[in-house]
């Protein structure tokens, strides 16, 4: 029963999280799960105390990328989750990476759950799995695996709020293609627009999306000012295109970047990824007429346990006199010890693993910055020594490669991070022409990511068309008709990133499941004698790739 003395207005705190990888604990004094319920729990008890709610919602990709996440395919993830009270998390693309239950990580015999992995991972989860673009081909509609669903509808302090679940139009070309068999990409558009009308009608006060899409902005000072932010982002378009006043609030992902603007009435909020930062829009509602009549963004909050007063920065040190404890809604911070607790048998399991050491010591960090990537250089490099003969190797130096190895001793903790997924060796045959083809394809998309060894390659435009010249070391030109020996990974030869599929066949190229890891092929080149130590040693007098010509060319 209403109290005569409730406020005439309520507030429902929307708190994001995105792309978090298996970034369960913290690293350096920064994220973590338990460091996320302690600033959750004491937002909830200061919306507690005004009589508004707090409402938790992922937007993807939560389980690929860390030892701790990964030995049990997600599973410690969905059990931090549900004791820090998610309302919803929505099904990113790396959500396929596992594949089949068990050590596969796509189907080995007709028998095999493509899909397993994660309808295990929902079917564990308190709260659903969303997916309203994703369209299983044989049926036309979402799939209805086990709490999994296009959307939901939840109370908040008496408000109903509805969450609708979107993917990237680019998910299935950005996981196994062997896993994403049978499916594929509404618009995100048609499928918001469908789901969230659906959801008004049904009496949803507060509409907001969860979507593994997103966007990049640099300056959070103003809500309303985008000229920090990346003109063409995938999430900037789709809200444009809603109709105005249908959804609220957009929890945003899969660029790994940072978002807290304002477009067209919507509030869009991205944090970044690995669990360092939770973003966070405050929704005033008026009671009586259960409206929207407030939307603050915040900008994204880094998940600090000590943090410099003056400059907000995170610090790990208690030692240091220059970090205090973190407060949050005027409180201390302190880590949730039930997250601990249900994370602590996954982080005991991998604890003697992820410190093993491979008898390398680097003299200083190996990064992964674009476009001359020194870590890209290394793992192309490496992949190139792993195959006698072959003459290129081609990889993902942007999106492929998920942590900078550091300087020091390493341990397979420190290389896994560099290289999650479990991807193999694979050996294509192509002509030189058909190499032409992956390189001006690339080059025309303007794709920054394309790492590769063993050959030289200058791009010019001529006359308005692109020219493309690849040389081996030897100094001779490959030419159409010439034999090449390329080397990658299983994830590129079957489609992924698209790196591949202008000359790749139907299904791609044949995969020997049974070939070596990538990762391991990295331990041992870095084993050999004269291996690189340092991040110098990784950077060419001569890049490897040089474009030049009318920009036009590459539009």
């Amino acid at each position: 029963m209403a109290s005569a003395v409730e406020p005439a207005r309520i507030v429902i705190s929307i708190v994001g999280t995105n792309d978090l990888h298996g970034g369960l604990v913290a690293r350096n004094g920064r994220g973590g799960l338990a460091l996320l319920g302690g600033y959750v729990k004491n937002l909830r008890a200061a919306r507690a105390r005004d009589g508004g709610a707090v409402l938790l919602i992922d937007a993807g990709d939560m389980f690929q990328g860390t030892l701790e996440s990964n030995i049990g395919e997600g599973a410690a993830v969905v059990a931090a989750y549900n004791v820090l009270g998610y309302a919803a998390a929505t099904i990113g693309n790396h959500e396929f990476d596992f594949g089949p239950v068990g050590r596969p990580t796509t189907p080995r015999t007709p028998a095999d759950d493509p899909r397993g992995a994660l309808r295990a991972r929902a079917a564990e989860a308190h709260f659903p799995f969303l997916a309203a673009n994703l369209i299983d081909t044989a049926t036309g509609a979402p799939p209805r695996w086990t709490n999994v669903r296009p959307s939901a509808l939840v109370d908040a302090a008496g408000i109903k709020v509805g969450i609708v679940g979107v993917v990237t139009k680019e998910a299935l070309t950005a996981t196994h293609a062997a896993n994403v068999v049978g499916l594929s990409v509404a618009p995100l558009v048609d499928a918001i627009r469908t789901q969230a009308t659906a959801l008004r009608a049904q009496g949803a006060d507060v509409v907001v999306v969860s979507a593994h899409a997103g966007g990049r902005c640099a300056g959070f000072d103003r809500p309303d000012d985008l000229s920090s932010c990346d003109p063409k982002a995938e999430i900037l378009a789709v809200a444009r295109e809603l109709p105005r006043g249908l959804v609220d609030v957009v929890v945003a992902g899969h660029t790994h970047a940072g978002m807290a603007h304002q477009v067209d009435g919507i509030a869009i909020t991205e944090a970044y990824s690995n669990g360092r930062a939770f973003g966070r829009v405050d929704l005033t509602i008026d009671r009586r007429t259960r409206t929207v009549v407030g939307r603050r963004s915040f900008a994204p909050r880094d998940l600090c346990e000590r943090e410099n007063p003056a400059t907000k920065a995170c610090g790990a040190s208690s030692s240091d006199p220059a970090l205090v404890p973190v407060e949050y809604e005027g409180a201390p911070v302190t880590p949730d010890a039930d997250v601990e607790r249900v994370l602590a048998p996954a982080l005991e399991a991998v604890k003697a693993l992820r410190a093993q050491p491979i008898g390398v010591v680097l003299e200083t960090p190996i990064h992964r910055a674009l476009p001359a990537s020194p870590l890209g250089n290394l793992v192309t490099d490496a992949v190139l020594a792993a195959v006698p003969g072959a003459d290129i190797s081609v990889g993902n130096s942007g999106g492929g490669l998920r942590a900078d190895l550091p300087a020091g001793p390493l341990t397979y903790g420190s290389v896994f991070e560099v290289l999650p997924f479990d991807n193999v060796l694979v050996n294509v045959r192509l002509t030189g022409r058909e190499l032409r083809q992956v390189f001006s394809a690339s080059i025309l998309q303007g794709r920054r990511g394309l790492g590769f060894s063993g050959i030289r390659v200058e791009a010019r435009c001529e006359a308005g068309a692109l020219a493309v010249t690849m040389t081996r070391p030897s100094g001779t030109v490959i030419a159409d008709g010439d034999a090449v020996l390329l080397v990658t990974s299983d994830f590129l030869a079957t489609g992924g990133d698209g790196i591949l599929t202008p000359i790749m066949p139907a299904g791609g190229f044949p995969v020997d499941t049974s070939a070596p890891l990538i990762r391991d092929a990295i331990v041992e080149y870095l084993r050999r004698p004269g291996a690189p130590v340092r991040e110098s040693q990784l950077l060419d007098a001569t890049p490897r790739l040089s474009v030049s010509g009318p920009a036009s060319c590459a539009d």
